[in-house]
């Protein structure tokens, strides 16, 4: 008998990519989230839809038509969402298959999900991880995404376990993040796993996402404006004054 074909509900793939790890990319934007930031650009991932659904074999055949590209340009395969560890047995399949096809591995994930054996098993054939950190506070946390942090402290202690690769994600928003006391918490939260972290991006707030929202029917819930200029080199000063190299994207 053979083996059941893997299957995963996918939003949208984007190829050429350069923001999502290193060189130019191939990134999969899987269905669902366990999370409902209020920012979030991207609404639309948050439910799963059968119209999206793809098999491993026809993700894996139109990921190697780029291998050269990745080749050149030290690229790769980038998993992202929604929340990609929320169909992990498909992740470890693919990222599996990657591996044996010499393609570089990356992980774009906020970390809250539980640490089962497919999630483990995505994470031992990830070259690196994009964590996204949401909030330290566990009460801010839960305000701006609906759950609080414990899973995805865990999780950044697992990498660390593992001594995985990590480039940390922070989403700068004012009224939450954008303040000079919560980065220098987040740095202070950071320092010990310092030796598993090669980069941290900044991430500016933008409304790009609330047409998204009104067009799905919802109420978009913040009323910020995104950061200027000078706050968002601050920040970028302090990391780098951390010892971070340090991108403002």
């Amino acid at each position: 008998m053979g083996t059941k074909t893997k299957l995963a509900y996918i939003h949208s793939i984007l190829t050429g990519a350069t923001v999502d790890g290193p060189g130019v990319r191939y990134v999969i934007f899987f269905q669902m989230c366990p999370l409902r930031c209020k920012y979030c650009h991207n609404p639309d991932t948050w439910a799963k839809n059968s119209l999206g659904i793809k098999t491993l074999e026809s993700v894996l055949a139109d990921i190697l038509k780029y291998k050269s590209f990745f080749n050149f340009s030290g690229g790769g395969v980038t998993a992202s969402g929604g929340e990609p560890l929320l169909q992990a047995e498909f992740c470890a399949e693919l990222f599996k298959k990657l591996k044996e096809n010499s393609i570089h591995t990356a992980l774009d994930t906020c970390g809250c999900v539980e640490i089962d054996n497919n999630v483990i098993n995505t994470i031992d054939y990830t070259d690196l991880v994009l964590l996204d950190i949401k909030h330290t506070d566990t009460t801010a946390h839960k305000d701006l995404t609906g759950k609080d942090n414990e899973a995805a402290k865990e999780f950044l202690k697992y990498l660390y376990k593992k001594n995985k690769k990590v480039w940390i994600r922070q989403v700068i928003v004012p009224g939450y993040t954008a303040e000079v006391k919560y980065i220098e918490g987040l740095i202070d939260y950071l320092k010990d796993y310092r030796s598993i972290i090669e980069k941290a991006e900044l991430l500016p707030y933008h409304k790009m996402g609330q047409k998204k929202w009104e067009k799905l029917g919802l109420k978009y819930p913040l009323n910020v404006e995104p950061p200027d200029r000078k706050t968002l080199e601050t920040i970028k000063e302090m990391f780098e004054k951390a010892g971070y190299e340090t991108l403002l994207n």
